[in-house]
């Protein structure tokens, strides 16, 4: 027997939400494959910074823009989005076959009008990014976005309930599907309904995880295919891309949990028109989900890497501010547990986070006006003209859905990619690159002895204890390395390179990565590498340097710098660090070379050391090591970096006069 709708009486919230003129706040979400509509209403606020959001006991869904960004110091175009806050007062949850039958059947009238920026400018400014961007050391991948436009005369309020319906009919795979309306007096209504699939962080019971999705399988207009999604798991553009976001969410993850964290997958998310690959990341953590969003903005999947250089480089290829697009939503909620024992009983009350990524949305403006954002992912092997249709086909499902682009004849079609034979077998090999140290749960307070794979801190370590100044530039691979440093019995602590008063008073400084060209010794940062690497030298202090202060170093030591052939974003690469292999990540766009050495001058204390240079078959250095000096070009700490716990243990005993170095060498 079919089952009846609840009478409209059970639902009066929605019932009232439906009937209303647009003057009240709502917010309307299914999460994760739920079962149930999640109604909610309330008061709407502003706060200026993420940690102004209230959170007073009840729960607050915000909104937060692009342009937060520049809480972290970030460059962007500040548009002067607000961050705005649903603090809710009431709420209802309704089974989803009642919320169908409740919302309008079907979507408002909408025009299409298409991309504000055409496809060959698009395709033109790929082309520049490579070029101009990866080319010149500033980054591994970034993310531009343009914006499919149209027009509606329609009411606010029926035309974002009819949109909700649409998603939750016709897309498949979301993490939330949502709509949201916040009036505000003064300022233009928030109004925005999406299907996205991307979490960008959770917390829950002191649990936080987070979840890359990068790589996406078009589907064909007929329909998804068994070898289409193979020949897409096997492609190495789409690999390289995951695993760049992966590293840099795990640089977030080793930020925000002290114990590291770990890396579980891959999984192939597939959604209507499309098919991504994901992994998860789970790490424990004491931070306000606040100041955990802070710390995490944003996500690299809609940036790039590093983060703060691919804020500035979105800033200068895209010329209108992005509002909401790559920012998030956030849902606060009390998880009925007070703060810890040391507070008292009326202490604060302890908060949830659920945080989705604000990508495949459609936004309502003032006056009609529709926008839906979409960005591709640049990297070195993009082809301009995929990375165009790939806008396309991310606007797509939510385009059709809403009416403004006809549906395929494959748009439903029914093919589960994960029943697939050979599909969990391709997602598994993936696994075979990954460093077991990042896949394991991590610890730093383990005392385990060091293995020819593993090695970790024992009582009688001689590392153990050691302070290390671990210099970041820009890039924050140095939270990642500050962890391993920890795990091998350190006191390892990151200070950005602004910051740094004194490097001489710790047992060893690690000057970290970072983007740009190492040569430019007219750059602040370069000049600061420089700088400290001559002051460590002078001094006789133990001193490593990784990737582009390795290059300076080298290029002190006499070697010459140059771009390389072809950029090595995101390689793992088999490298010989003296006389053993050694599998390392690699990001880098310049290398020194191991030519005839440049004659330095006479007070370089860098050029006297006569350092011993390690090089590949293409006579690019991978290492530099002396008395209480060295360097790597590979990034030791990347999940790219099978080898880099080891590797990173032999040369810190190297530097800090133990006796014994261990092997590095991989075991067949």
């Amino acid at each position: 027997m079919s089952r009846l709708p609840h009478p409209a009486a059970q639902h009066p919230l929605l019932d009232r939400i439906l009937a209303s003129d647009g003057s009240l706040p709502f917010a309307l979400l299914r999460r994760h494959g739920g079962t149930e509509v999640e109604v909610l209403t309330g008061d709407v606020v502003d706060a200026d910074l993420l940690r102004d959001i209230p959170l007073d006991g009840a729960p607050v869904l915000a909104v937060v823009p692009f342009r937060q960004a520049r809480e972290r110091g970030f460059t962007v175009h500040d548009d002067g989005a607000p961050l705005r806050c649903l603090l809710v007062h009431e709420s209802e949850r309704v089974p989803l076959s009642d919320a169908l039958a409740a919302l309008p059947p079907r979507p408002v009238a909408a025009e299409p009008l298409g991309f504000d920026i055409p496809d060959d400018e698009y395709a033109g400014i790929v082309r520049r990014v490579i070029d101009d961007e990866i080319g010149q050391g500033a980054g591994a991948n970034f993310v531009v976005m343009r914006r499919f436009e149209g027009r509606t005369s329609a009411a606010p309020v029926p035309t974002l309930a009819s949109w909700f319906r649409a998603l939750l009919l016709h897309e498949v795979g979301s993490y939330w599907t949502f709509a949201v309306h916040a009036p505000a007096p003064g300022t233009e209504a928030l109004s925005m309904a999406g299907a996205t699939p991307e979490r960008h962080l959770t917390l829950h019971d002191g649990v936080a995880r987070m979840n890359p999705i990068s790589g996406t399988y078009r589907h064909p207009a007929s329909g998804p295919t068994r070898d289409g999604v193979l020949g897409f798991l096997s492609d190495t553009k789409e690999n390289e891309e995951l695993f760049m976001v992966v590293d840099e969410e795990m640089k977030m993850m080793s930020a925000l949990c002290p114990d590291g964290g770990r890396i579980v997958g891959p999984y192939l998310k597939q959604m209507a028109r499309l098919s991504h690959t994901e992994y998860l990341l789970e790490g424990r953590t004491t931070v306000d989900p606040r100041e955990a969003l802070r710390l995490t903005m944003f996500a690299p999947t809609v940036t790039g890497s590093p983060m703060e250089n691919a804020c500035t480089v979105i800033t200068r290829h895209e010329v209108r501010p992005r509002g909401y697009y790559s920012g998030f939503l956030a849902l606060f909620e009390p998880d009925g547990a007070r703060a810890p024992a040391e507070l008292a009983s009326s202490g604060p009350t302890r908060y949830s986070l659920d945080a989705p990524i604000l990508i495949r949305t459609a936004y309502l403006h003032d006056g009609g006006r529709v926008s839906v954002p979409a960005g591709a992912t640049l990297v070195r092997h993009s082809v301009p003209e995929h990375e165009v249709a790939e806008t396309r086909a991310k606007a797509a499902g939510v385009l059709t859905s809403l009416g403004l682009v006809p549906r395929g004849a494959g748009a439903d079609a029914v093919v589960d990619l994960n029943a697939q034979a050979g599909v969990a077998e391709a997602l598994s090999a993936r696994n075979r690159q990954l460093a077991e140290f990042w896949v394991r749960p991590q610890d730093t307070a383990t005392t385990t002895a060091p293995s020819a794979t593993t090695p970790g801190p024992t009582e009688l370590s001689p590392l153990a204890g050691r302070s290390v100044l671990v210099v970041d530039h820009e890039d924050q691979f140095t939270a990642m390395l500050a962890h391993q440093l920890n795990h091998l019995g350190m006191n390892a602590r990151v200070v950005r390179w602004d910051a740094v008063t004194d490097v001489l008073a710790d047992d060893l400084v690690v000057l970290g990565p970072g983007p740009g060209d190492p040569r430019d010794h007219a750059n602040p940062r370069i000049a600061a590498i420089t700088r400290r690497i001559q002051e460590r030298v002078t001094a006789g202090r133990p001193l490593l340097a990784v990737c582009l202060s390795h290059q300076v170093l080298a290029g002190l030591a006499g070697f010459p710098v140059r771009p390389l052939t072809s950029p090595r974003q995101g390689l793992r690469i088999d490298a010989d660090v003296f006389g053993t292999t050694a599998a390392v990540g690699y990001y880098n766009t310049f290398g020194a070379r191991l030519t005839t050495i440049v004659a330095a001058a006479a007070d370089n204390p860098v050029a006297r050391l006569a350092l011993e240079p390690s090089a590949d078959a293409d006579g690019v250095l991978t290492a530099l090591r002396g008395p209480g000096v060295a360097s790597v070009q590979g990034h030791l700490e990347s999940v790219l970096s099978a080898d880099g716990l080891t590797v990173l243990d032999a040369l810190t005993r190297h530097l800090l006069g133990t006796p014994a170095e261990p092997s590095w060498a991989r075991t067949p």
